[in-house]
């Protein structure tokens, strides 16, 4: 099936213009759309191959680089962001998403540094979705009282660096050969998101959100980003604690950070699109 793309910018609230992205199946009406945030040192062009299952099922995706990454960021640009302005960005986005998808159901994706962004985003703009999704993701409060970088103790030591995205050789081959990949954060970058880590930390901020909006969260157990589950399990706790309905945790044995780019990658995006059709049907 034949995919339309279409890119556009469109602009921040302090006028700064983001480069964005729009998938669909062409020639069908889509069912309903999704905006995906992507993680660190990467760029959104990369979901359109992994999610195709999704486009051709009838959801439209709309992604965008972030500030200090893809198109968006210059070169001195590169890995400086403010957490709080990029969710405005993405809100931005879910409103267009919308716009064109008058009476649809909108679904929220973030993956690693998305998902952390998503963490914040889902506060303030629920209003604007109807299913909220995070991969690769962890609870921020946790992680950040504990923290260490990512352990790289996979695969050979041409891809050590890079080892821990994927089991898949020639995916981790691709991302190390990806001129929009593998950069540093700024310091100020991480520092941004600390006042974001309070409020999604806060079980009382998330008691404000709508008891049944429907949220899943998929992971790899050998994600050395969730520490072997420990990051991971106090976000799904702190969710159902809160007296969120319709959550549910999907963990991948084996699975490393990337699982949408991951040897069993046709399973999880499988659940991944199951997921999707029942939160929309609700």
């Amino acid at each position: 099936m034949a995919i339309d793309e279409e890119r556009f910018r469109f602009k921040g609230a302090d006028g700064v213009e983001i480069a964005g992205y729009r998938w669909r199946a062409s020639g069908k009406a889509p069912k309903a759309a999704m905006v995906v945030a992507h993680g660190a040192a990467e760029h959104a062009l990369r979901y359109k191959e992994p999610l195709t299952p999704l486009i051709e099922a009838g959801y439209a995706i709309y992604a965008e680089d972030h500030r200090g990454h893809g198109l968006t960021a210059s070169e001195a640009e590169r890995g400086k962001l403010d957490a709080q302005t990029v969710i405005g960005d993405l809100a931005r986005l879910t409103e267009r998403a919308r716009g064109e998808n008058a009476g649809k159901p909108v679904i929220f994706m973030g993956h690693s540094l998305g998902s952390m962004m998503g963490q914040g985003y889902v506060l303030d703009h629920h209003g604007l979705i109807d299913a909220f999704v995070l991969s690769g993701t962890l609870d921020m409060i946790t992680a950040f009282s504990n923290p260490r970088p990512p352990a790289a103790a996979f695969g050979d030591k041409s891809r050590e660096k890079f080892a821990w995205l994927s089991r898949d050789v020639a995916e981790v081959d691709k991302y190390v050969a990806d001129p929009l990949c593998g950069f540093a954060l700024a310091p100020e970058t991480l520092a941004s998101f600390a006042p974001v880590a309070q409020r999604a930390g806060d079980i009382e901020e998330i008691k404000k959100l709508p008891k049944r909006l429907p949220v899943y969260l998929f992971v790899g157990d050998e994600d050395p980003i969730n520490r072997e589950l420990a990051f991971f399990t106090p976000l799904v706790d702190r969710y159902k604690a809160a007296g969120m309905s319709d959550v549910t945790a999907k963990v991948y044995k084996g699975g490393r950070h990337e699982m949408l780019n991951e040897t069993n990658r046709a399973e999880v995006v499988a659940d991944l699109l199951a997921w999707c059709d029942r939160a929309i049907a609700r």
